[in-house]
C-alpha cells in the first residue's frame, strides 16, 4: 500500500537518489520493482548487529540524507529520522513524536477509518508530489505496483512440476484449466483467521464445482494449517505450498499467474490488485475501510455482528462468530460471482 507514494516521489523527484529504511521481509515484497535505489535492513531483533543498535544508527548518519518520510506511525521510527541528522523529517505528528519532526502532519480523526494509501499519499504531497492532470483535482494516482523476478518465477515452475509429476505417479492428473489460490494466513493475530475446515470445504467445491486446482498458500508458520486444509478437502485438486520451500517471492508468483485469489485481511491479499487479479477478501475484526485498495476486481466479505469490527487481535468474547458464522457456501457464490464478471469484461 506504500507503492503508491514510493511512485509519486519517484516521478516528481526522477534524479533523486531514494534510499529505503525497512525490515528485511519489506525488502523481498519491493524485489523486482525500481522505485527505490537502495535498501538499509533495519532488524532491531535480528542476528545482524549491523542492522539494529549503534552500528545501524552509525549507518543512518553516514548517509547523511536530506529528506526522512515517515511511512510508520511509531515514536522508534521518528527517533531513528532525527538521529539520522536528516534535514528534513516528514511525519504525522502523532502519540507525542511532533518534536522530531521538521514537517508535522496532521493525523486523520482516529475514530473514523481512514484508508492506508491515502494517508501515505498525504505524506508524499507534502513533500511536494504533485497528481496527474488526469485525476479529479490533481489527486496523486492510488495505483499499487508489485513485481515478481525471474528467479520468482522459476521456483513456481519447479513447483508446479514437482506436484504434477507427483500426481502423474498417483495416477490423479491435476486441473489445467487454471487455479484459484487461498491465502489462510493472519500474523495480524487469531482473529483474522477462517476456519480451516471451512478453507477445506471451499477447496473442494472449488474443484469439485468448478473443475479448478486450488493452491493454499502459506508461510513457514501456517504450513500445518495449510495441511489441514488440504486433508480436510481431500480431493487431488487441492495442493499446498506446505511441503516446499516458501518465500514471500514465491507467493508473488503464484498470485500473479492465478485466475482468482480468496484470502482472509493479510499481507498476502494485497498482491492481488498490483498484477489485476481477482481477490474475494474475509473481513473479520478489521474494519474494511482501514486497508482498501480499491481494487474493482474485488469482493469484500464482512458478517454484521454486534461486537464488531473489534479490531482486536483476538476475540475478547472467545466466541470469534465473524469468522467461524462466515458459511463456505457464501464465499463460494461470492467467486463465482467474481468469475464469472471477469469472463463477461474479458469477452
Amino acid at each position: 500500500m506504500a507503492t503508491p507514494t514510493l511512485r509519486a516521489i519517484r516521478d516528481q523527484y526522477p534524479n533523486a537518489e531514494i534510499v529505503a529504511v525497512m525490515r528485511p521481509y519489506v525488502a523481498e515484497v519491493l524485489e523486482g520493482l525500481e522505485l527505490v535505489d537502495r535498501n538499509l535492513l533495519y532488524n532491531p531483533r535480528g542476528k545482524d548487529r549491523s542492522q539494529r543498535g549503534l552500528p545501524f544508527i552509525q549507518k543512518l548518519r553516514r548517509e547523511q540524507f536530506d529528506v526522512a518520510l515517515l511511512l510508520p506511525n511509531s515514536i522508534r521510527t521518528g527517533w531513528l529520522a532525527f538521529i539520522s541528522g536528516a534535514k528534513r523529517r516528514i511525519g504525522f505528528s502523532r502519540d507525542g513524536r511532533g518534536l522530531l519532526l521538521t514537517d508535522r502532519v496532521k493525523p486523520q480523526d482516529r475514530s473514523a477509518p481512514n484508508p492506508v494509501i491515502d494517508e501515505y499519499l498525504r505524506l508524499a504531497k507534502q513533500l511536494g508530489c504533485k497528481g496527474s492532470a488526469t485525476h479529479v483535482d490533481h489527486r496523486l494516482s492510488r495505483e499499487m505496483f508489485l513485481a515478481a523476478t525471474e528467479q520468482d518465477e522459476l521456483h513456481l515452475e519447479e513447483f508446479w512440476q514437482r506436484e504434477s509429476g507427483s500426481k502423474l505417479a498417483d495416477s490423479m492428473p491435476l486441473s489445467t484449466d487454471g487455479y484459484i489460490c487461498l491465502n489462510p494466513g493472519g500474523a495480524f493475530g487469531a482473529a483474522k483467521h477462517w476456519p480451516s475446515a471451512s478453507f477445506g470445504q471451499l477447496a473442494n467445491r472449488i474443484a469439485t464445482e468448478l473443475n479448478k486446482t486450488v493452491l493454499v498458500l502459506c508461510g513457514p508458520n501456517e504450513k500445518d494449517e495449510a495441511r489441514q486444509i488440504v486433508q480436510t478437502a481431500d480431493n487431488s485438486n487441492v495442493v499446498s505450498f506446505a511441503n516446499h520451500e516458501t518465500s514471500i517471492g514465491l507467493t508473488k508468483a503464484a498470485v500473479k499467474h492465478c485466475d482468482l485469489l480468496i484470502t482472509t485481511d493479510s499481507g498476502p491479499r494485497h498482491f492481488a490488485a498490483p498484477f489485476g487479479v481477482p481477490v474475494v477478501t474475509l473481513f473479520g475484526p478489521t474494519h474494511i475501510a482501514w486497508s482498501e485498495t480499491f481494487s474493482s476486481k474485488s469482493i469484500h466479505l464482512q458478517l454484521e455482528v454486534d461486537c464488531g469490527p473489534c479490531q482486536q487481535r483476538v476475540c475478547p468474547l472467545q466466541h470469534h462468530r465473524c469468522m467461524t458464522e462466515l458459511e463456505p457456501d457464501r464465499v463460494f457464490k461470492a467467486a463465482v460471482s467474481l468469475l464469472e464478471r471477469q469472463q463477461r469484461h474479458a469477452a
